[in-house]
Formats: C-alpha cells, sequence, structure tokens
C-alpha cells in the first residue's frame, strides 16, 4: 500500500468577526498518497485555497487535525513545523511570490539553505533543476528579467528542490497565456512521474483536471469526488 504523505481527518474552519462565526467547513477527510496527483475544483470562495493552507500548515484549524509524512502539525512547535513544511512540501502560487532582489538560481537555493545544506551543494541542487525545467541560461537573472512563463517555471522548481514528499498549487497556471500554462503544467506532471511527488492542485482549470488522478470537488464545506463524467 502506498505511504499517505497528506492526511486530515474531521478537519473544520470557522473564521469569527467579532460576534459573526462564518465556517467555511466542517468534517473533512482527505488522504493523499505518495505519487498521486489530486485536483480540488468549486467555486470562488468554496474554501479551496483555505484548505490548502490548512493542508499545508500555513493556517490553523478550528477542529481536526492534519498529518504531514506521519507527524500530527498540530503537536509540533513553531520551529519543527516550519522544519517539516520546508522539508516535506512544496508550495507553488498563482503568482510566483519569488524575491525580487534575489536573481532565479538564488531564490530556488533557498529552501535548501534553510534545511542547513552548505551554500555549494544547495547552488548545485537550484542550478541543476533549474536546467531541468528549461532555465538554464536565465540563472543569474531576477524575476524581473524574466518572462510570466519563466519566473512561474523557477517557482516549480524552488518547489521541487527540496525534493518534497508533496507539492501544493493552487492555481498554479491561472495568471499564465494557454501555451505557458500549458507548458508549465506538463513540466509539473513529468517531475510528478520522475520524482513520485504528490501533487495537489487547486484550480478552475477542468481540462487540466482531467489529466490528474483524481478529482474532487468542494461544495458547500463537502469534499466529493467526481466520476470522469463529470469533470
Amino acid at each position: 500500500m502506498n505511504e499517505v504523505v497528506i492526511h486530515c481527518e474531521r478537519l473544520g474552519k470557522t473564521y469569527a468577526e467579532g460576534k459573526m462565526q462564518t465556517p467555511v467547513f466542517d468534517g473533512l477527510d482527505l488522504s493523499v498518497p505518495a505519487g498521486e496527483t489530486v485536483a480540488i475544483l468549486g467555486a470562488s470562495g468554496a474554501g479551496k485555497s483555505t484548505l490548502l493552507h490548512l493542508l499545508g500548515g500555513l493556517d490553523t484549524p478550528t477542529s481536526g487535525e492534519v498529518f504531514v509524512a506521519g507527524q500530527k502539525m498540530s503537536a509540533l512547535s513553531d520551529a519543527a513545523r516550519g522544519a517539516l513544511r520546508n522539508r516535506a512540501l512544496g508550495f507553488v502560487y498563482q503568482f510566483h511570490h519569488l524575491l525580487p532582489e534575489f536573481t532565479a538560481v538564488e531564490n530556488v537555493m533557498l529552501p535548501v539553505l534553510l534545511s542547513g545544506t552548505d551554500v555549494n551543494e544547495s547552488k548545485q541542487r537550484a542550478q541543476a533543476l533549474l536546467e531541468s525545467v528549461g532555465l538554464g541560461h536565465r540563472l543569474h537573472h531576477k524575476p524581473g528579467e524574466l518572462s510570466g512563463g519563466e519566473r512561474q517555471r523557477a517557482a516549480v522548481a524552488r518547489a521541487l528542490v527540496n525534493r518534497p514528499a508533496c507539492v501544493l498549487g493552487d492555481e498554479p497556471t491561472g495568471n499564465l497565456d494557454e501555451k505557458t500554462a500549458a507548458t508549465v503544467f506538463e513540466l509539473m506532471l513529468a517531475l510528478n512521474r520522475e520524482h513520485r511527488t504528490s501533487l495537489v492542485l487547486v484550480t478552475h482549470d477542468r481540462s487540466l483536471a482531467r489529466r490528474l488522478d483524481r478529482v474532487l470537488e468542494l461544495h458547500e464545506g463537502r469534499l466529493r469526488q467526481l466520476q470522469p463524467h463529470e469533470v
């Protein structure tokens, strides 16, 4: 049986503003085995990004538990949770979030350096991954000198540089033109196959979702697996 890399049980999130309580969802269960690719569909405001942030330990659930690589996130200190997130998870957003003052290779090196790896090995790993995503000729360019597609490919490289068990993507191709989006998506699938990295992607793009192993819909606070004819 495949190792489960992310698991949540009875997960709930409610936002409070004064006396107003706004529940996003309650009682969600989800398990993602190693190497599986999962799409999460849903209308704007359904809570897809919130769910992704909870799975990645970037937000705290109101109820329930999240386990990453077998570790209960709520049982860890902030420092230990950050270290686990850096080691086991990669994140790709709609906007690349590269640091503008750093070059492409420096941006991709950063997660490796934070894990305690020395500078030379960090640079070698970052350079090799940037070359694998077609940016070997852009290593020393800053984000402002890269095209939108190049910036997003650098962001994918950064997400994968620590060889995470799972990459969480929040509309990772949503800010790109159709051709560039297809290139970035193919890259993510290729790296998934090569490294057996799980992918959990929030998307509105049903044509993209159809190519993943499993498609879930978040609707009215519930997750439902869609059948192929529903996607």
